[in-house]
């Protein structure tokens, strides 16, 4: 029984040992990352990032001081090298990174994904009258001449019998007609020129006085959209797809993971220290794209809104974003189990939700 109190105590004593770093040192953590998820107001700091890592602090009871890092790069190796303990910002979880043997991640706290930013092109006449030939436009003037065809030929056909006056009998000019009635009575002039007089007729315009309502509201809304289009002379920049980025010059920040997907995809690559001097790339026509975290670029456009520049439809790649630690860390279970909680809890969307809406 002695034996195996004293093996009890020395057990207790052990594991009392190894947790005592989490709550008696304090740790050094190094910061790295771009608005929304590090920000930098004076000497405060904030961001998703930082605000998630806080809680998690908050939960294990841990002392800590917060460390600068030149790029997420630098604070990796800086955990590498042992000189701080934790790297908070948003770190893409990449397969490059994981198979480095000197750091490991905590589970993942935020889903992003990887966004490209485009150059709005600058107004010139004719990119203001093409607008006007776009496939909204000229579909629902397609559609508007194959409706006023059938409701001209369903007229014509109703009253060149007992109305040739108006509606010739030959087919070219019965037609004609009808579809210049039809035309009328859509746009509400009623020049009164034309006028049905048979029964049939008669139900043919009253259905289409109803249907037409539905197509000027559509055709409406296409023009409306040109003219808005051609007043502003706003155009967007003419890749549409990732594959339309391989072999153009594309901006990005040095040790993000963007670099690697510009390498990945045969892209011309034009580096950059921070987002903001990336932006300055693509607004002085130094590159064609800018790739970067979506949530950063969207968090960057909302807080500068003068910027000829677009957000573009699709994304790149989804990344996952997690705090940097040494492999085998203490420090691994019980964080992971606290970002869990708050996630689970809805409480890391609601940290990104406050700083993207």
């Amino acid at each position: 029984m002695r034996g195996v109190r004293r093996w009890s105590v020395v057990l207790a004593l052990a594991c009392f040992g190894n947790a005592l770093p989490l709550q008696a040192n304090q740790l050094k953590v190094g910061i790295s990352g771009s608005a929304p998820f590090v920000i930098k107001n004076g000497d405060q700091l904030s961001g998703i990032s930082l605000n998630i890592w806080r809680r998690v602090a908050e939960d294990n009871n841990l002392s800590y001081e917060l460390l600068e890092q030149p790029s997420p790069k630098a604070g990796i190796e800086a955990v590498d090298d042992g000189e701080i303990d934790v790297l908070v910002g948003p770190i893409s979880i990449t397969s490059r990174r994981l198979a480095m043997p000197g750091i490991d991640f905590t589970q993942p706290y935020y889903l992003g994904k990887s966004g490209v930013l485009l150059p709005m092109r600058p107004p010139s006449i004719l990119s203001r009258v093409q607008v006007f030939f776009g496939w909204a436009v000229i579909s629902s003037v397609l559609v508007l001449i194959s409706v006023l065809l059938v409701v001209g030929s369903l007229i014509w056909l109703a009253e060149r019998n007992r109305n040739s006056e108006q509606f010739p009998r030959d087919w070219l000019p019965g037609i004609s007609s009808g579809m210049w009635f039809a035309l009328v009575t859509l746009t509400t002039v009623g020049y009164g020129d034309k006028a049905p007089i048979t029964r049939t007729g008669r139900g043919i315009t009253g259905a289409w006085m109803v249907i037409s309502l539905i197509a000027v509201s559509s055709l409406t809304a296409s023009l409306a959209s040109a003219f808005t289009l051609f007043l502003s002379g706003a155009t967007e920049s003419g890749i549409s797809a990732p594959a339309q980025l391989n072999g153009r010059r594309v901006a990005v920040v040095e040790g993000t993971s963007g670099m690697e997907l510009a390498q990945r995809g045969d892209m011309r690559i034009v580096s950059a220290t921070n987002l903001r001097s990336a932006v300055q790339l693509l607004v002085n026509q130094k590159a064609d794209a800018l790739i970067f975290d979506r949530p950063a670029i969207r968090y960057h456009l909302k807080n500068n809104p003068d910027l000829a520049l677009r957000l573009a439809p699709f994304s790149l790649s989804e990344e996952t974003y997690g705090f940097v630690i040494k492999p085998g860390s203490p420090l691994r279970t019980p964080m992971d189990v606290s970002i869990l909680k708050l996630q689970r809890q809805g409480k890391v969307a609601a940290i990104a939700n406050r700083l993207l809406d």
